[in-house]
Order: structure tokens, then sequence, then C-alpha cells
């Protein structure tokens, strides 16, 4: 009976002494995601969102003053929610690391670009620290950012985040999108081309007819829509270079008779398919400046008819099965350098679902180039080194180089990258982190940049 009395006091003590040399967690702080942003004349309205360091688990109120210079609140400009008394009330929700307000201008105003709204937290709740950059100034005109650090909103999903997240480098601006929240991409270039939603792992096969009412769950096998561990086929999803000539579902043709019907399992990875009730048909014809698209779940014999009209002022035209209307996803294409997100992706010859994967804006003309720190480190990159820089114009440059997820888990630290925007600003690039292993939050990378030369 002693013995275990002294097994039981020991095993005690043990925990005791592991529990207090475990380290305390860091302040958990808040920040804006960047010092300074714009607002360009053309948008009417801009989100902002101040960042905590991890997730909260108890809601966290807080306070920010607004300051106008040359504007006015309620006379030039608003926000949601409502100031009051130039002072905003926002709550970070229990659960979460973020908190987002927004700007919207007063329609009919005339601003000359000079104008700015400064930005600052006065106080945030118990347990939260105010962090660094507590301040944010707001200019009323695009900016060219000199450089900035940001946590990338990813959401929750850990390993297989929520959101895909666009990064415009020279507005100090990210965007973060539900990666299921859409379906399909309505190609906006000269080409008539659809691309499936590969951040949701979906995937289609083409069933060879062209009467969308007459196909049924016969016409097709399941089995050659499974995608992840280890099944699948690479035609059956979009290149994951970016090469719209080899899109899962074929150019739409100005030939009706060519556009065949094709069935889409809307999200996949984990090798398996939805019911055959869930699955979804499409066929997609040629329309004036777009497309026409007609889609309905396998079984139904009546079909759904949207118009999808090109847009040149994004790279794609983005519509949810759901809701049967468009959805916002990608940026325009002027507002966007690169995305990190989850993907479809390959390792080896095998399709492979992977995560923290970061592409290009290719379509308008952003390039990037890998750099070793063996040839020249991120701290000495400077303007000299632009004229020896080899600057690809591809989507998957970054792709999955940046981290390592098998030995020493973490950002690689022998390499940065150089991005040259479509406006001719160049940004160096470097990964802080993105897991625990490098003192990061999986689903929350963190990079930095310095702008190297301007446009």
């Amino acid at each position: 009976m002693k013995k275990l009395l002294y097994l039981f006091l020991s095993v005690t003590i043990l925990a005791a002494a592991c529990k207090k040399s475990d380290p305390a967690l860091p302040d958990n702080t808040l920040n804006f995601t960047a010092a300074s942003q714009g607002i360009a004349s053309a948008d009417a309205s801009i989100d902002i969102t101040l960042n905590l360091g991890r997730a909260t688990d108890v809601a966290v109120p807080v306070v920010v003053n607004l300051t106008g210079a040359g504007v006015a609140y309620g006379t030039e400009f608003t926000t949601t929610p409502a100031a009051t008394n130039n002072q905003l009330n926002l709550t970070v929700p229990a659960g979460a690391s973020s908190v987002t307000f927004k700007l919207t201008k007063k329609e009919g105003v005339f601003l000359n670009g000079t104008e700015s709204v400064t930005f600052d937290v006065a106080s945030a709740g118990s347990p939260v620290v105010v962090g660094s950059t507590k301040t944010l100034k707001l200019s009323f005109s695009s900016i060219v950012s000199t450089g900035s650090a940001l946590t990338l909103e990813g959401g929750t999903g850990g390993s297989a985040a929520v959101n895909s997240v666009y990064v415009d480098l020279s507005a100090n601006a990210q965007s973060s999108v539900l990666r299921t929240s859409w379906d399909l991409g309505f190609y906006n270039g000269d080409d008539f081309r659809v691309i499936l939603n590969n951040t949701a792992v979906a995937s289609t096969v083409m069933v060879d007819k062209t009467d969308i009412n007459a196909v049924t769950a016969n016409d097709v096998t399941l089995a050659n829509l499974e995608l992840g561990f280890g099944k699948g086929s690479f035609s059956t999803f979009d290149d994951v270079n970016g090469d719209l000539t080899k899109t899962a579902i074929a150019g739409v043709s100005a030939t009706d008779a060519n556009n065949k019907v094709y069935v889409i399992n809307r999200v996949g990875g984990s090798g398996s398919t939805a019911a055959a009730a869930d699955l979804i048909k499409i066929r997609v014809l040629r329309a004036t400046n777009g497309y026409t698209l007609q889609y309905a779940k396998l079984n139904e014999t009546t079909f759904k008819t949207l118009t999808v009209t090109k847009n040149t002022a994004r790279n794609f035209n983005y519509i949810n099965f759901d809701s049967g209307a468009a959805v916002a996803v990608e940026p325009a294409k002027d507002r966007w350098d690169i995305v990190w997100t989850y993907s479809i992706y390959y390792t080896g010859t095998t399709p492979y679902a992977f995560s923290d994967l970061v592409f290009t804006n290719y379509l308008n003309n952003t390039q990037v180039a890998e750099v070793l720190t063996s040839s020249v480190t991120y701290a000495a990159y400077g303007e000299a080194n632009i004229a020896t820089t080899n600057f690809a114009a591809g989507r998957n440059t970054i792709g999955s180089n940046w981290r390592a997820t098998t030995g020493t888990v973490g950002v690689k630290t022998d390499r940065f990258y150089v991005v040259k925007d479509a406006a001719g600003n160049v940004y160096k690039l470097k990964f802080v982190s993105f897991t625990t292993q490098d003192g990061g939050v999986r689903g929350y990378p963190k990079i930095e940049y310095a702008l190297v030369k301007k446009a």
C-alpha cells in the first residue's frame, strides 16, 4: 500500500513539475493587417481587418477611434458597424481570430485623393493585448506599399483551412474567400473556357450526349470521379499549372452540337464521391459576349439556365449551383498578386490534395522568381539584383516549394521570392511561419515583403 502511495505521489510531483516547466503562451496581440491601405477611386467600399495572434476563447470587445483628414464621418464616408462620436465598438467573437469592419464612401461626393482616415485601437478586452500595428492610415487613393507583414486569414480547418486568401502586395491587402463558395469559373479572356473548383477538389467526367435532360446516373461510373488517397485521374480536374488549354471541361465551341454534358462531383479529396443524386450535370454554350449554363442534379429531368457575361476587369466570373447566381471570389485582376490555398495537386504521378499552396496571378502578367539565399540573402537583395533575376510567367512558381511538411516541418529558410506585379512594382517576399513547428499556426501563415523597385 505504501509503495502505491509513493508511486502516486511521485507521479503527481512529476506532473506538477512538467506543468510548471511548460512555456507560457505569448501574448495574444491584436493588430491591423497593415499600417497603411488605400481605397481606389473606383471602389465604393473597403473591408478593414484586425487580427489576433491566435483564436480567442472568449468574446473580446475592441474600441477603435477614427480621425478624418479632409473627410468627415457621415458626410464623405460611413462605416459598418456605425461609429458613434468617431468611435467604433467591435467584438472579436469567441473562437475567432479576427474582426472586420467596412468603410463605405458616400455617393456623389468628389474626392481628390489626398484625403485619409486614421483608425487607432483605443482598447481591447482581456486577455488580448493591443499590438504594435495598432494604427491604420486609410488613403482615399491607391497606394504603393513599401512593404509590410501579413498574417493570412486561412480560417479554421488547420491543414485543410476553409479559405483561399488573395494578396495584393502593393495595397497591403488580403481577401479571404470560402473555398467551397463557388463551383465554376468562366474565363473572361478571348477564349471560352470553364474551370472547376480545384480548391474544393471537384472532379468531372464527360457524357457523350448533348441533351442534358437525357443524362442520368446510368451514364456515369462514380468511381471515375474519385480523387484523393491514391485515386483519381488528372483528366478529371484542371491543369494545376493553369494551362487553359488543359481544362477538364473542353473549350466551349461556337457550334452548339459540339458541347457535351459533364457530370461534376463538387467536393472531393477523400477518395469517394457524393451520392449520385447529389451530383450535378451541366452543359455550357456560347452566348453573346459570354456563356449560357444549363445545370441540374444528375437525376433531374429539367434543367435551370444561367447567363454569364464576360467582364474584362476580372480573370473569371464565378457561379454557385446552390444559389444559381454569380458569387464574388477573385478580386479584380489588377487587385491581387498571389493566392494561398488548399487544392488538388500532385505527388509524383498521383493526384493529391495539398495544403498551403501558393499560386501566381499569371493571367494578369504577375511574374515570380525563386531566389536561394546561397546566391543572395533576403536582406541584401536590392534593385541591382533585379537584372539577373529570372522571373517566370507561370502560375506555379511558388507552389509548395516554400515549405517542408516532412522531416523538419516548417518554412524553408534557404529561399525567398521576388514578385513583379502587373504594374511593374517589384517586391521581395519571404514566408515566416505556417505551423507550430516553426512558431506559427496552421491555416494562418505569416509573410513579410518589401518594395525593391517602384514601377
